[in-house]
């Protein structure tokens, strides 16, 4: 099953997809959110998070200035402040 995955900012919804894995840069480290993740709430510092669209596929990186991480029964959604 794929992770559902969104990344939004104040002013709009920038992704909602399906992929396999998502690397988040937490402020307590980086963490990495799979399909059936516990939930969970993290703030996130200034960093790039990688999207994985499939099991061993080369990652797409976006880099976000912090924010907030929700991991849940829906998915994972980033609520970035800011894209660098």
């Amino acid at each position: 099953m794929p992770l559902h995955f969104e990344l939004v900012t104040p002013e709009r919804l920038v992704r909602s997809e399906e992929v396999y894995m998502v690397t988040v840069p937490g402020t307590e480290g980086d963490f990495g959110v799979l399909e059936g993740h516990s939930p969970m709430v993290s703030t996130l510092r200034a960093g790039e998070v990688a999207i994985y669209k499939t099991q061993g596929a080369t990652p797409e990186t976006i880099t976000l200035d912090g924010g907030v991480a929700e991991v849940s029964e829906k998915g994972l959604t980033i609520l970035a402040e800011k894209l660098g």
